[in-house]
This record gives structure tokens, C-alpha cells and sequence, in this order.
């Protein structure tokens, strides 16, 4: 049932709105987001040079925004900043554009469709898992970004194009870190001939080169390689069309993203957080040795491991990897009674409200425990959010979360990660939250110790 948006909330800075430097913004977005929500409460103004944007934290405000007058708002400045990197994929297009890409891309998540990949995220996992050693010192994030690459290689390419997807995968990586400065991405147009966006367009050149070469490959030979770019390919609209390259091109990008970048960021803060709270480890392990017993996992024992979700739910919720989302006013509105005229911005975090303490205990504790009964029910609706809401809700998320427990589940199953003492561990918050320095861990055979 939805909730009524409460009729007062504590005022904010958007009256009198004064101008102030990015600088803040750009180098620690979570704090600065942070500090604004403890000084200003639900809703607070910003005002960049010109460009005026609402901040909320409350559930019932974001609810209002991304489901209940998702109309009336446009996708942010950054996503559209980063166009010329996702082109009109189902991350930035709008309308009833969007309306058909989300048709036609719709049957590649088809529950029975993604349950056909599990193997494969359980296969190669074991495969990256056979090179490890006892006593190795390894980046956790570095590994979860290989693994969760040849997954995506795999479940989206097919295996035979591996080289092809690494390719992909650094460019895109290096995309993802130049989107990290928010000033440069919303003020420095992409076709201003500046030293990085002159680095960014050959990226972006060399993403295309290998996406473009396989569409045309697999369109002259027919096969279905039972893969997500063979889903799109077929996939027709009410009308009778297909996409065409370019469509294929921008949802093969956004799909790289969201199989490859997302995913890894999540197993990544995982193991931090494992690391970091042995307690919960040792309960992770005491359910995988129950339920597996030493076997490899499979699509049939997710149900069963349900501490194994808990600890990723929680995950998400400390370390959500989209961890701010912003919408454009397309019509005049009005929120908690500040109004917003066409072309105002709307901003809230994940980050922010998944740490706000009315709707958690301890939210700064790793907890999974705290998901056990009926919590979800009990908060309101965007209490926790990771993968977005409303009719633009992430289309991959049952994917992303087999994907992670998959791997999770065969990877704790034989190894622990420690934490090498005196490695910095800071999350930048970039398109996605990833950590800054990777995460460096001495590898532990389960079988050893």
C-alpha cells in the first residue's frame, strides 16, 4: 500500500539559495551528501552556478518521484552527460523510446532465460578459484572484476569472444573513472576537444569496434549462441521491427555495465565486510557446509541459501553500487511543499537512506541477521532500494543477484579472504561505488586451516 507523503518536513536551504563550489561535491560526494542529510534533514537545496537541485532522504519523497509522478521526470544530468558512452540503452533514453527498448529487451531476463546462465556463473567461478593458492595475496576487487567479466562474456557474448570482452571491460573501466569527476561530466561538453575527452572518444571507438564486429558476425551467420545478444537480436516489436545496430550497440554497453561493473562492486564489499565480521563468515560458511556439503552449487539450493542472500542483502544496503540517483523536472511539481519548475533537479542516495537509523538498528553494522522475518515490510518502500524503483527499476536485478550468490556461495564455500593489515579500503563513488584502491586479502584455504 502506498504511503501518504507526510504534509511537513523540516525546511531546508532552498530558500535564499546561495551559490557554492563543486569542490566539495566532486571529491567526496558520499560525505558531502551525508554531512548535507545530518544538517538539513529530508530535504535540502543546492544550487550549482545555475542549475538548482532538491536533495530528500525521505522514503515517501523518493517513492513520489520514481513511481507515483515518474512522468513528470527525466533521467539526470550526469546520465546524460554520459550519453556519448551508453548512448540511448535503458540508462539514459527516455519516453516512449525507452517504452520499447524495455519490450524488446525484456525476454533476455525472462526468469527461465537467466536460470539457463547459472552454470556458467558457478563454472567460472570454480575456474578462477583453481588458480588460487593458500597464503596468496590477491586484489579482491581485481578478481571479482575478472570473474564477473568472463561471466558477462559468456552470458552476453558467448565464451568464444573472452579476448573481445576483456577488451570491453578496460575500456569501460577507464570510462567509468573518468565519470567519477562530476564537474567535468555535467560543465565540459563531450565534444569539447579536451585531453580526456580525447581519451574517452578512443575508448569508446575501441568499445564500438569489437561490439559492432560481433553484432555483424552474428547477424550474417544466424546462430543463436543462446546468449543475451542473441535474445536482442531476435526480439521484435508489436510492429514487426528489430533494433538496429546502433540500438544493439547501446544495450550491449549498458547490459556490460550492469552484468560486469555492478556485480563485481557487490562481491567486492562482500568480502570486505565478511572480512571485517568473522562472526557472520563463520555462520556464512556453517549454512554452505549445510547445504552443499562440498558439492557445487546450483540454481536449486538459491532457495535454501538464505543466510547466504542475507549477507548479500546487507551488503547492498552499506554498499549499494548505484549510490545516488537524480531525476530532471519535465513538468512544474511540488515536493514537501517546495516547488519545482522545469529543468530543477531532484537528488537522492541510496548511500543515505540505507544508513539512515529511523529505519535501521545500528546502521552502520554489518547485520544480515536484520533481515530475517519481515523487515521489508515493515519499512516504507524505499527504505532500501539498491536497484532503483519504479518503472525504470533496474531490468537485470534478478540476474545480478543470482549471479552474486552463485559465486559467493562457491567461492566462501573453499576460500576466506583476510584483509591485508594497512591496505586502504575507500570507496569512490563514480558512476557506480567501487572501491578506490581495490581491496587487498591474503587467500585462506578452508581446507587448510
Amino acid at each position: 500500500m502506498r504511503r501518504s507523503i507526510p504534509d511537513k518536513f523540516p525546511p531546508g536551504p532552498t530558500t535564499g539559495l546561495k551559490r557554492w563550489s563543486a569542490g566539495p561535491l566532486n571529491n567526496d560526494p558520499l560525505t558531502f551528501f551525508t554531512e548535507l542529510a545530518k544538517n538539513y534533514g529530508d530535504v535540502a537545496g543546492l544550487r550549482i552556478f545555475n542549475f538548482r537541485t532538491i536533495f530528500v532522504n525521505h522514503p515517501d519523497l523518493i517513492e513520489d518521484v520514481l513511481v507515483n509522478n515518474a512522468r513528470k521526470f527525466a533521467k539526470g544530468r550526469v546520465l546524460k552527460a554520459n550519453k556519448h558512452v551508453f548512448g540511448e540503452g535503458l540508462l539514459t533514453s527516455e519516453g516512449e523510446f525507452w517504452l520499447r527498448q524495455r519490450r524488446l529487451a525484456q525476454p533476455a531476463f525472462h526468469r527461465a532465460r537467466i536460470a539457463a546462465y547459472a552454470s556458467t556463473m558457478v563454472e567460472y567461478s570454480e575456474r578462477l578459484i583453481h588458480g588460487w593458492q593458500h597464503g596468496e595475496e590477491r586484489d579482491a576487487h581485481a578478481e571479482m572484476m575478472r570473474l564477473t567479466l568472463q561471466i558477462v562474456g559468456k552470458t552476453l557474448f558467448d565464451a568464444d569472444v573472452e579476448h573481445d570482452a576483456r577488451e570491453v571491460g578496460k575500456s569501460l573501466e577507464l570510462l567509468l573513472e573518468l565519470g567519477a569527476d562530476f564537474r567535468r561530466a555535467i560543465y565540459v561538453p563531450s565534444w569539447l576537444p579536451t585531453p580526456t575527452n580525447i581519451r574517452a572518444k578512443r575508448e569508446i571507438r575501441r568499445i564500438e569496434k569489437v561490439i559492432y564486429r560481433i553484432i555483424g558476425e552474428r547477424r550474417a551467420s544466424g546462430r543463436d549462441a543462446g546468449d543475451l545478444l542473441s535474445t536482442l537480436l531476435a526480439a521484435q516489436d508489436e510492429d514487426g521491427s528489430r533494433m538496429t545496430d546502433k540500438q544493439l550497440r547501446d544495450e550491449a554497453i549498458t547490459l556490460f555495465l550492469a552484468g560486469h561493473e555492478t556485480t563485481a562492486n557487490t562481491l567486492s564489499w562482500t568480502w570486505l565486510l565478511l572480512a571485517q565480521n568473522p562472526e557472520v563468515e563463520k555462520k556464512l560458511h556453517a549454512e554452505l557446509d549445510a547445504v552443499l556439503g562440498g558439492r557445487a552449487a546450483s540454481l536449486e539450493d538459491a532457495p535454501r541459501l538464505v543466510y547466504t542472500n542475507h549477507v548479500l542483502t546487507e551488503s547492498l544496503r552499506l554498499y549499494p553500487p548505484a549510490w545516488g540517483m537524480a531525476r530532471l523536472t519535465m513538468e512544474e511539481h511540488e515536493i514537501a511543499g517546495y516547488p519545482l519548475h522545469q529543468g530543477m533537479g531532484v537528488a537522492f542516495g541510496q548511500w543515505i537512506v540505507h544508513r539512515d537509523a529511523r529505519w535501521y538498528e545500528a546502521p552502520e553494522s554489518f547485520r544480515p541477521e536484520r533481515w530475517e522475518g519481515d523487515l521489508l515490510k515493515r519499512m516504507p518502500r524505499f527504505a532500501y532500494f539498491p536497484f532503483g524503483g519504479g518503472p525504470r527499476q533496474c531490468i537485470g536485478n534478478t540476474f545480478a543477484l543470482m549471479e552474486a550468490a552463485l559465486c559467493l556461495a562457491t567461492i566462501a564455500q573453499k576460500f576466506r579472504l583476510r584483509l591485508v593489515p594497512g591496505h586502504p579500503v575507500v570507496p569512490l563513488a563514480s558512476i557506480t561505488l567501487r572501491p578506490r584502491h581495490g581491496i587487498r586479502v591474503t587467500l585462506e584455504s578452508r581446507q587448510k586451516v
